[in-house]
């Protein structure tokens, strides 16, 4: 009989760290490992404890270099530092560890900080922040008592601490939430305690309050857990409130961390939290800082008032609350608002489906229109049958309310900006400073162009912001008298001089064109064109950016063609054009609106946007320039000849790499044959 096999185990895996490190082929680098990175390594695994702080002092001097950061790496620094430096019983070799995790941090891809999560380095920093927070706060030896050395090497330690957090906070969301929490997760109570205590000491140096301010704002970004646990902190909350009226780098970075706290809470104009808090409270703040840059008394090199990264984080918090101010005109009681958000997200609203309804149209359009009318036209039929009912029973109902509320909560012409004091203190104290800094007379540096950018950024978000709303409503003429003076000055001062200047750079006339869209947007025909060429700019641009070479163009438009250059100067020529303007100014753009979708090297997204455009110019058969230019130039037979041409370039945009311009251009063919059947059932008479 057969005797049974014993069933093997499986063998123990290999443990990667006690295999030996082969040497680098590559000569040089063997002779700098024999050199420089073995000695150190082995001191550093030296029972003499002064061996290995001298060690660990020089590891963290020579991991700067990249060479020998790369042999550090495969020489597994990283096990070592983590297992051995962090847990010596000096406290420089501890510091020194520290340091050098610091400087591969910083240096290396975002895939080291996820290395260094993996092996868990949460714990390291927990259990030495902890340490850092009972130094600061110890009763029986007080911190200010120590030695100027042993506060120095505290101060090393927690700046490497908070380094090494932003840098793991910012390499994956997973990473943020395990330190900061979420709704579903708790997060690290100790290091984020830490961190408050570190904002309310007053002993912190300026760069370590300075590196833990970035950090919370790192942290507290679209974090509604995270804000709420700061909050109920009142000792860090509070400093922060006065930190951000301090002025100097500490403003601008706790001015950002609060508007992040303000965001995640919604605390906006209409639901203030604490005190009346929201971002009306940060804008002067912000807006002082811009000032000091490039006065006289507030020098860029000397006075931190006026440093470069200041006011770069200034304008980075105010773009901010320009794009979020959106959700404070959302969370008031403006039914107007989102009616304009849905009025400005129609690709063209010129044709009723009830007048498609009447069309008739030849194969497969004419289907598909009959389908989508027979709809309209039932619903149609079940709303004018409720409409009597719906009108008594809304009127009760705003009766009511009115009654519980006292007055609305909708802006009253009269009433000015109080009812939005972000947008007020956005447009009298900040929008004034934001013109400054982008005036072309003032960039005389690289620094200045970087601020520049931002400072268009600012404008460009807040610009767009205010353009998504319907000033035909009554509930927003308070806000179109505020913002009308500010955007034309905006266009005067920023604008014009740009485009005067004729700069080579297509970022800076991407940023230019962006702009100048959300403005004509709101200005329409009340936008202060300096000249009557003005408008050719744009059309200069547009060619300027099919003539740049592809690799200009990278970042966004890259990933979104919707987002370009081309794009955006059609979208200011388009509303430059809109009733009422003068006629030759309306043909002029019409007549280039026209031949861009005629010729062979129009991209589908510009194609697209040109469509839109001239449904939206010429879809009101009273605005003068539709009789005038329309009719009279033949634009609805260009359009037809150009149909069965568009369709076939809206065929080859790939659903899967561009769903979001597959799905616009659909919906602008869709359109083309609505507007043309349209135009000619309201054709005017000869």
């Amino acid at each position: 009989m057969g005797k049974s096999r014993r069933t093997r185990g499986k063998a123990p895996r290999a443990d990667p760290i006690a295999k030996p490190v082969k040497p680098p082929s590559d000569p040089e680098l063997a002779a700098l490992r024999e050199s420089k990175v073995l000695p150190v390594l082995n001191d550093l695994k030296s029972p003499d404890a002064k061996s290995r702080t001298a060690a660990a002092g020089a590891i963290a001097n020579i991991v700067q270099d990249p060479r020998c950061r790369k042999l550090l790496l495969r020489e597994q620094i990283v096990h070592t530092v983590l297992t051995e430096t962090l847990t010596d019983s000096s406290i420089d070799s501890r510091a020194a560890g520290w340091e050098i995790l610091k400087v591969l941090a910083q240096e290396e891809e975002a895939d080291f900080c996820v290395h260094l999560y993996r092996v868990d380095v949460l714990t390291a920093i927990e259990h030495a922040a902890k340490a850092i927070v009972e130094t600061l706060t110890s009763s029986e030896q007080p911190f200010k008592k120590l030695t100027k050395a042993q506060q120095r090497l505290v101060w090393d330690i927690t700046g490497s601490l908070l380094s090494l957090l932003g840098n793991l906070a910012v390499a994956r969301d997973e990473i943020l939430i395990a330190i900061a929490g979420s709704q579903t997760r708790p997060g690290n109570q100790t290091i984020v305690q830490f961190l408050f205590r570190l904002v309310s000491t007053d002993s912190a140096p300026q760069e370590i309050l300075d590196e833990t301010l970035s950090c919370l704002m790192t942290l507290s970004e679209d974090n509604l857990h995270f804000g709420q646990v700061l909050i109920g902190d009142d000792r860090c909350y509070d400093e922060l409130l006065k930190l951000s009226s301090s002025g100097g780098s500490r403003a601008a970075l706790a001015c950002g961390v609060l508007h992040n706290i303000f965001t995640s809470l919604h605390w906006l104009d209409h639901s203030p939290g604490k005190d009346g808090a929201c971002d009306a409270v940060l804008i002067p703040s912000l807006t002082r800082i811009l000032e000091q840059y490039g006065s006289t008394n507030g020098s860029k090199a000397n006075g931190h008032q006026g440093s470069f990264e200041m006011v770069q984080v200034a304008l980075e918090v105010l773009a901010s609350i320009g794009t979020d101010l959106q959700g404070a005109l959302e969370k008031g009681n403006r039914p107007a608002f989102s009616e304009g958000i849905a009025k400005a997200d129609e690709e063209w609203n010129g044709i009723d489906d009830a007048d498609a309804m009447d069309v008739d149209e030849g194969g497969s359009d004419k289907e598909e229109d009959e389908d989508e009318d027979d709809e309209g036209e039932d619903d149609e039929e079940d709303d004018e049958s409720d409409d009597d009912d719906d009108d008594d029973s809304i009127g009760d109902i705003e009766a009511d309310m009115e009654k519980v509320t006292g007055a609305d909560d909708g802006l009253d012409p009269e009433d000015g900006l109080d009812g939005l004091p972000t947008l007020r203190e956005y447009v009298q104290k900040a929008i004034p400073q934001l013109i400054r800094l982008t005036n072309p007379a003032i960039i005389d540096s690289d620094e200045a162009l970087t601020i520049q950018g931002h400072a268009l950024s600012a404008l460009n978000n807040i610009a767009w912001t205010v353009s998504v709303l319907d000033f035909e409503e009554p509930e927003n003429a308070a806000i179109r008298k505020a913002w009308k003076p500010a955007a034309q000055r905006i266009w005067s001062k920023t604008i014009t001089p740009i485009l005067e200047a004729d700069n080579a750079d297509i970022d800076l006339a991407t940023m230019v064109a962006s702009l100048a869209w959300a403005l004509s947007r709101t200005l329409g025909s009340d936008t202060p064109l300096a000249s009557p060429r003005e408008h050719r700019k744009f059309m200069s641009l547009y060619q300027a950016s099919k003539k740049a070479p592809k690799g200009e163009q990278q970042g966004e438009e890259k990933e979104d063609p919707l987002q370009g250059l081309d794009v955006k100067c059609i979208g200011v020529l388009g509303s430059l054009a809109r009733d009422p303007v003068p006629v030759a100014l309306n043909r002029e753009i019409g007549v280039f609106l026209l031949t861009l979708l005629n010729s062979e090297g129009t991209q589908p997204a510009e194609a697209v946007e040109a469509l839109n455009q001239l449904f939206d110019i010429y879809g009101d058969e009273d605005a003068e320039c539709d009789k005038a230019v329309f009719w009279r130039d033949n634009f609805l037979q260009h359009l037809e000849e150009m149909t069965p041409k568009i369709k076939a370039m809206v065929k080859t945009i790939d659903k899967r790499q561009f769903g979001e311009l597959r799905t616009k251009a659909d919906e602008a063919v869709l359109n083309l044959g609505r507007f043309i059947q349209y135009k000619k059932k309201h054709k005017p008479p000869s």
